[in-house]
């Protein structure tokens, strides 16, 4: 009876120790160095109003710039279309978006060349136009790629956010 008490005792210090370092090193400050996403987590900031409404459910590529788009903006674009195309069959969980920032109009030959893509006035100015914003099913902004991305790392990135998600 003493030796199945040792243990049993003997396994729940077992199960109960890394529980115990977790929370230490939780209280201590320790972060781990990397992360395992390409993509910077920002604090969620709820996206609301008329251009976003129509995109609730699903993960949306959101990238605010000014209408008179340059060579960088085109490859943010660009960068955006191919990502949600290597997502295969759950490309339809992902959604486009272009936010004009300056109210003005694109041109008509880059408006073609992005076709499923949407366009919308966003007269807020607090977002950067360097990065391409990932926005979740719930409306709230989450996550910003840096500028110049690695678009297979964003790949990776969404694949990911895609498996564990069941909504959106």
């Amino acid at each position: 009876m003493k030796l199945f008490r040792n243990q049993l005792l003997l396994v729940g210090i077992v199960c109960i120790a890394p529980v115990v370092a977790g929370w230490a090193l939780y209280l201590s400050g320790w972060r781990p160095a990397a992360t395992g996403n390409y993509g910077e987590l920002i604090p969620p900031r709820p996206l609301a109003g008329a251009p976003f409404e129509p995109l609730r459910g699903k993960w949306v590529l959101v990238m605010f710039d000014a209408a008179a788009c340059d060579a960088y903006c085109e490859r943010k674009l660009y960068f955006m279309r191919q990502v949600r195309r290597t997502q295969g069959k759950d490309m339809e969980r992902i959604e486009r978006l272009w936010a004009v920032t300056d109210g003005g109009r694109p041109r008509a030959e880059l408006l073609a060349a992005i076709e499923g893509t949407r366009v919308v006035s966003f007269n807020d100015q607090a977002f950067s136009p360097d990065h391409i914003y990932l926005v979740d099913p719930l409306g709230n902004l989450m996550m910003r790629f840096p500028r110049d991305p690695d678009p297979s790392k964003m790949v990776k990135d969404l694949q990911r956010l895609l498996k564990a998600s069941r909504i959106g």
